[in-house]
């Protein structure tokens, strides 16, 4: 049930705020709800798939800091996109518009002035316009080839005037809309990583396995017969906690990887062994390995084999080619030294 302005007087701050956020989850879910199997929106998606100029984002006032987001946001999916300032427009800046482009107009009321002055020149030099707002039957939704629908019931204050719930809905919608123009042109992570080169962003979509894992001498890796003492003498030797178990030698050189010790399972084996310690380390390690243990290839992303470490709760990572060959061993210390976790 949606709060009342009466409630929110009585409520505390938390409570108040608490309200406001619910109630903003309501009207998004109503708008969710209302647009399923809409036309509208196949037919953005479409003339901004098939733009082959920029994304032009128009809005006055709180409308105007949403459709400047919007803008970020294509651009970072692949889409060229630019803020389009309503007054700047109608006082020269409207040279910039092109016969390629598409106008997304955003307005809740649907007649704002200068937002209006631009769609019309937009329809003048035959722009498509996609029109965002509360309102289906006003001025812009009748001059606009798309409109979106963007209507609340109310705002979140008491008063129902502080552009609040139809903000966030707008907002939300342009994210929707650029979200479905991503998947539509089948923009990649790595595509994404293009844009974002920066920062621990730009690390997780570009840093691959092969950038970050051990390889070569540093690798401690030994034939599946090596005896139990040995074993745990190369553990400590290589200090990464674990010991590849390799059989066979395939036609590159490498060998197959048939399964993983690591330092734990050495201890475990300790505990419960029974027998002398002087038999038990002449003794092999067939009871001892994990067979068959998760694997990555090199040229992975290092962010999917955080992932993989994390569900598998493990620290350690062979890296194998497409003959499970060995390659590498990637260390969970390895990922937080680089800034991914």
């Amino acid at each position: 049930m949606k709060p009342s302005p009466a409630n929110l007087e009585k409520q505390t701050a938390s409570q108040q705020m608490a309200a406001v956020l619910k109630l903003e989850s309501a009207e998004l879910a109503a708008v969710a709800s209302r647009i399923v199997g809409d036309a509208s929106c196949e037919s953005a998606v479409e003339k901004l798939v098939r733009c082959r100029g920029r994304i032009l984002l128009t809005g006055m006032g709180k409308m105007g800091f949403v459709a400047r987001k919007a803008a970020a946001t294509f651009c970072s999916t692949g889409a060229p996109a630019i803020y389009l300032h309503p007054t700047e427009a109608i006082h020269g800046d409207l040279g910039i518009v092109t016969a390629d482009d598409v106008l997304v107009a955003m307005s809740n009321s649907g007649e704002t002035n200068e937002v209006l002055k631009i769609v019309e020149y937009a329809q003048r030099v035959d722009v498509p316009v996609i029109a965002f707002t509360g309102d289906l039957s006003s001025t812009l939704a009748v001059h606009s080839d798309v409109v979106l629908d963007c209507c609340v019931q109310r705002e979140a204050d008491e008063c129902s005037l502080a552009p609040t719930c139809s903000t966030t809905v707008t907002l939300a919608m342009a994210d929707a809309l650029a979200i479905a123009v991503m998947k539509e042109r089948g923009f990649t992570a790595e595509q994404f990583a293009i844009f974002h080169p920066g920062g621990t962003l730009g690390k997780k979509l570009l840093l691959k396995v092969d950038d970050v894992m051990h390889r070569g001498a540093e690798i401690p890796v030994a034939d599946r017969a090596v005896s139990f003492g040995d074993a745990l003498k190369m553990i400590g030797q290589k200090k990464m906690g674990c010991l590849l178990l390799t059989e066979g030698e395939l036609t590159d050189g490498e060998q197959r990887l048939v399964g993983i010790i690591t330092d734990g399972d050495l201890r475990r084996h300790l505990e419960n062994a029974s027998g002398s310690i002087g038999e038990m380390m002449a003794g092999g390690v067939e009871e001892v390995f994990s067979a068959s243990p998760a694997t990555i290839g090199k040229d992975k992303l290092a962010a999917e084999a955080l992932r993989l470490m994390e569900d598998r709760q493990i620290t350690s990572l062979p890296v194998v080619d497409a003959d499970g060959g060995v390659c590498g061993l990637l260390h969970l210390h390895d990922l937080i030294k680089a800034g991914l976790a």
